[in-house]
Formats: structure tokens, sequence, C-alpha cells
């Protein structure tokens, strides 16, 4: 299956609008028809319009859909919320997401434009149960657009990859509301699914070649064969989460039995949901929860792998933060890798199926590759990439070139630079499945960082390092099977950049990781696994005794609060209150600020000084100014009248005087005439 660097439109055929219709009657039951209501709007997205766009070949038509189109992206981006991480009182996912993928149906760059949004939007967007008949409607549309159309193409195309990764957050976001017990009354929705995952079964061969396609794919069969046919499913093993009473944290697993609701989850999960928990509320059990964390480690299994994909996302989430938490999660890679990869092992997966294990092994370096570009301190980043070593590894690996060592390589850690030396060394053509796949995502990994990185002048130094190992790869790998992840991330990101030709391109943001995933899951299982810490919001479905309960509850609540006015409140004491201790960014800000403050208050001081100087200094100068045309004004009358008296003076109180110098009363005069018109500018100003 050949694949085009540069992507190729791909051509859908219009899904029919009766399953949309019944979503929006279940959304607002006051619209009787819904179409004909949308198609009265202007910028309504209908069957007609989508066709009109793709068949029409008028250009002054062409320009007015295309004006049209982006004016109904515009709105959709406002809807989606995502310029403020789908919060605000103007976002409404459901209605963004269903106008996201009609609009996708629509050719050119309209439709890649929508799939980068809804895949940004559901990658950031909370968990909420309003969200569940939008989201079972796009797992709909994207299983029929897989199933009876992208597939049978002969190309791979971009905008199937971004379809592929769309289902995987949908499912990946539905196997957590079947955690939650949140899927019941969804039957019908069951029954529509069932063919679809049914005939993807069929189309997994064909992504045989690209492995990131190939995950996605088989996460969504599998997750969708548990949701949807829960009662064929062999039974699980209870897991009592009270054993472990020994932990030195018994009151967040004695409160934690009540809120699992329909189905029980590994140790592994709930340890990670915990440790993601002790990371965000500042909680001192953290490092007794990692020491357990770590003794679970054996739970990566075929019996518990989804639970593990769910557990490797939470953790890495708390990697982002918490340098403990990065330690054990890059430990956890490393001790699951060198087991699988022992010879015995490889010899094994010959035999029996075990596409888990290089599923979790690629999962773990998506993970790692989100964790090297959005950590949230530069050590954290550089700890991901190329260890605690410093710049050495780096060098002497770049130094090799083309030439390969003999030298089997063993796992030191499992950072990003470590596993590209360990698996570029086990390549050979008659490699397992696990080590081939492994590397195809870790370059496919690299060309995507070293894509987002590109132009953003903050991380350039990271950006030139990822830059120069790309450079090494390409030299020195000849394997075809590598090289397409090459191709296939190119392809996606819609263009390859040299920067050294084209310096004034910037890379589009499209979306490259799940960067915000891990975090919305992990507050949802908290939710569901953990007692809460304070007032938190139900965003979950609640019973039907508790909403009828509830609804006779409120208005007696509003009644009291409107005659009864209370204006003293008891407030706990300053002593009393916790606050929560800032993170390294508050503290970094808060310090920041107190700076700029001090420097602002000493230059406030200094102009103030400079003023007042300014102003003595000026008035000095006007004084002898003064001083000195008063001297020349008495010099002229004196040539003039040939008199050294005052002005205005007498004579006779001049004759005593007249035995004196001439001199001497001349410079007495001068001075008391000066001193008398001195004083009376004074009194005047």
């Amino acid at each position: 299956m050949p694949i085009t660097k540069v992507p190729v439109i791909n051509r859908f055929g219009v899904i029919s609008t009766s399953y949309h219709e019944e979503l929006l009657k279940h959304r607002s039951k006051n619209l009787t028809e819904p179409h004909i209501e949308l198609s009265k709007k202007p910028l309504s997205i209908t069957k007609e319009f989508i066709k009109k766009f793709n068949d029409t070949e008028n250009l002054e038509d062409k320009k007015y859909l295309q004006d049209k189109a982006r004016k109904m992206l515009l709105r959709c981006k406002r809807r989606l919320g995502l310029n403020s991480l789908g919060e605000g009182h103007h976002v409404d996912l459901p209605t963004g997401w269903i106008e996201a993928i009609y609009l996708a149906q629509c050719k050119g760059q309209i439709q890649e434009e929508a799939l980068n949004m809804l895949c940004t939007s559901l990658d950031h967007a909370s968990l909420n149960c309003s969200h569940l008949p939008a989201l079972f409607f796009i797992a709909e549309s994207v299983l029929y657009r897989i199933c009876c159309d992208a597939s049978q193409k002969s190309f791979l195309y971009a905008s199937e990859i971004k379809l592929i990764k769309i289902g995987f957050l949908i499912f990946l976001r539905l196997f957590v509301y079947h955690l939650h017990g949140n899927l019941e009354g969804f039957e019908e929705h069951f029954f529509r699914l069932g063919p679809y995952l049914y005939a993807l079964n069929f189309c997994e061969f064909t992504y045989y070649k690209y492995p990131n396609i190939l995950l996605s794919t088989y996460f969504i069969r599998k997750t969708g064969e548990i949701i949807c046919n829960q009662k064929k499913l062999p039974e699980v093993p209870e897991i009592s989460i009270t054993q472990e009473k020994n932990l030195g944290y018994p009151d967040l697993i004695n409160k934690s039995k009540p809120y699992l609701k329909k189905q029980e989850i590994s140790h592994l999960l709930w340890h990670c949901v915990v440790v993601w928990s002790c990371v965000k509320n500042q909680r001192p059990q953290l490092k007794e929860v990692l020491k357990h964390l770590f003794i679970h480690k054996t739970q990566l299994t075929q019996q518990f792998w989804l639970d593990s994909i769910l557990g490797l996302f939470v953790l890495g989430d708390a990697a982002k933060l918490n340098l403990s938490c990065l330690k054990v999660f890059m430990n956890i890679g490393k001790d699951f890798i060198s087991n699988y990869m022992t010879p015995e092992r490889q010899e094994e997966s010959k035999y029996i199926d075990c596409s888990w294990r290089w599923i979790l092994v690629y999962i773990y370096i998506t993970i790692l590759g989100d964790i090297c570009l959005h950590a949230a301190t530069s050590n954290l980043r550089k700890i991901a990439f190329m260890g605690f070593d410093d710049y050495e590894n780096l060098s002497k690996y770049l130094e090799l070139g083309n030439k390969k060592s003999k030298e089997q390589v063993k796992l030191k850690a499992a950072n990003f630079l470590d596993l590209l030396k360990y698996f570029s060394s086990q390549m050979t053509y008659y490699c397992s499945q696990m080590t081939w796949t492994s590397y195809y995502g870790l370059i496919y990994t690299l060309v995507k960082m070293t894509r987002e990185l590109y132009g953003d002048e903050r991380q350039d130094g990271l950006g030139n390092i990822l830059w120069k190992t790309l450079q090494r790869v390409k030299m020195d790998e000849k394997d075809m099977r590598v090289l397409n992840a090459i191709d296939i991330a190119e392809a996606e990101l819609n263009d390859t950049i040299n920067p050294f030709i084209s310096s004034t391109i910037r890379a589009p943001r499209n979306p490259t990781f799940f960067q915000h995933i891990g975090g919305k899951l992990a507050s949802a299982l908290s939710k569901l696994l953990l007692p809460p810490l304070g007032t938190s919001s139900l965003l979950f479905k609640r019973h039907k005794k508790e909403e009828k309960s509830l609804s006779y509850q409120i208005p007696q609540y509003r009644m009291e609060k409107k005659f009864i006015h209370i204006f003293l409140r008891e407030r706990p004491q300053v002593g009393e209150i916790i606050y929560p201790y800032p993170d390294v960014i508050s503290r970094g800000d808060a310090t920041l600020r107190a700076l700029i403050e001090n420097q602002w208050k000493k230059d406030e001081e200094l102009r103030i000084q400079l003023e007042d100087l300014y102003l003595a200094h000026c008035k000095k100068q006007q004084r002898k100014e003064e001083v000195e045309h008063f001297r020349e004004m008495m010099k002229r009358r004196e040539e003039k009248v040939h008199k050294t008296t005052k002005p205005y003076a007498l004579s006779g109180h001049t004759s005593s005087e007249e035995s004196e110098p001439k001199t001497d009363r001349s410079s007495s005069n001068e001075s008391s005439v000066e001193e008398s018109y001195c004083k009376g500018n004074l009194c005047s100003e």
C-alpha cells in the first residue's frame, strides 16, 4: 500500500441525516422537524450544502461556498472553545462536534481543518455524560467512513489517519464511561455500532505496515466489543481494593470501595490514579504510593492491557509535573521492555498472539514523546529525552554516523535516546514484531516532535538536538518498514520542512500529540475510584431516585434563601485554612512580580529626586540671571544720571555719606539694593 507525502483529499460519501435528526430530537424536544428548522438558517450545515460544495465547478459559486464554509468553521471553533480549552459560557461541545464531523465531508482545506479541530477538542475536553449521544454519533460516522470508504482505497490518505485518531479518542472516552456505568440505556447505539466493529476486523490487515494506525483500529475494536457485548465477555476475576490495608494510606482505600460501580479494575490503574491525585493535590503520601505502584508493575499483562493503557496515560500526565513520577514511569517501561525482549519471549510470540505487548510499548513511546515536549520544566524534558547523563551520551550517538557497533546494546534506561539506540541495534530483517514496531514508533514520534518545535524560539536547543538526531537516523537506517514512519508523519503533518531553505515558514499547529487527554481521564477516574477531597461538581449521571429527591429539595432551599437573610456566616479562622503550596511556575511568577514592583519603586524614587534637583537648579539659575540683570541696570543708571544713590533716595540723606570712599558706597548700595530686590521677588513668588 503506497502513501503520498503530500496529503491527498479523501472522497467520502454523504451520510444520511436520519440519525442526526434523532440526536437533535433527543437534545431539543420542542423541535418537531429539526431538518426544516436548520435549513432556514443561513449557516446551517445540510446535505444539500455538502453535495453542492463538493460538486460545483463554477468559480464564483466555489468562492461563495468556500467563504460560507469558512464562517461555519469559525462558528464551530468558537463552540468547541479551542482557545479556552473547552471551557466558557459560549462552549457547546456536542453541537460543535456534530458540526465538525459534517464539515469534514467537504473536500479540500475545509476537511483538514474540521478534522484537526475535532481531534484537538476531543483531546482537551472534559468528560460529561451530556456528551454521550454526540460521541456515539461521531463514533458511528467515523467507523462508517473507515470501513465503507477509506479502507477500500488503494492509497493511504492523511484524512484517514486523522479519522482513526479521532476514533481512538472517542472509544477511549467511551471505555471510561463504561467503567463508570453510564452506558445503560444506549442499547440502540450498541446495535448500530455492531456491524461496523465486525467489519473493522477485516480492515485491519490493510494497516499491518503502519503500526500507529493498526494500534488505533485494534483498540477501537477491542473496546467496542467490551462496550457493546458485555454478556459475551469472559469472566474477569474480581479484584478487591480493600486487601491493600497495609499500604500506609488506608483513608483513601477504605472510602474508595463505594465509588466502584460496575467493573473492577487492576491495582496498577488504581495506584496510577492515586499518584495523579497526590501530585495534583500536594498530598504527602506520594512516596508511599509510588513504592506500591512499582510493586504492581507486573500487572502489565494481557488480562489487564486496556487498564494498563489508561494507567500509562494517567501516570504520564503526573510525570509531566513531578520528577519522582517520571522516574517510576521510566522504570516501569524499562522493566516491561527488558522482560519481553528476551529470546525466549520473542520465540514465544511467533506462536501466540502477543499484539498487546507492542501496543503497550508503542503507547509508552508516544507518552514519553509528549513528556519531552510538554513537561512543566526543562529539566523534566531533558531527562525524558536523554536521561540523567549530559550531552556526552548524545554526542557519542551522533558521532557514530553510519557505523553500527556489533556489540549488543543494553537498555540502561527507558528514556527516548536509549530506546532509540537499543531498538536500532536489535533491528534485523527477521526481527520480531515488537522490535520493528517499537523502532517505527520512535522514528514516527521523533518526526512529529521535530515538526512541533520548528519555529519555537523558546525551545530552540531541544529542537536543534531533535533535528540532528533525525538526520542521523535518516542517514543510518535502510529498512523500508521503518522509513515508512517518516513518510507517514510528514504526510499527516501536511509537508516536509527544511530549516535551511524555508526558514520563514512556520509549522501549522496540527494536533501531533494527545497532550491533555491523560489529565482528563485521570480527573474522571479519580471521581470514580477516590473519595472527594472537597466540594466537587457531579459530572456523571445520578440515579433516578436521587434525581427525584433532589427535584423536591431544590425549590424549598431557594424559598428559604429568599425570606431568611443571613448576614453573618461562620468562617474558619486564618490558622484553620489550608492553602495549597504553589507550584514552581506560581512561585516563579510571584518572585518575578516582586522584583518588578521593587524595581518600579526604585525608578519612581530616582525620578522624584531628579525632578527636585532640576527644579532647584532652575531656581538658582533664575535668581542668578535676575541679579545680573539688576547690576547691569544700575550701571546704566550710574552712567546716565552720574549718581550712585538708590533710586528715589533724597539727596539730604546722602550728604553725611559723601566723606566715605566712592567705591565703598557704590558696593554697599548695590548689595543693599540687590537684597531688597531679591526679597521683593521672593515675596511675589
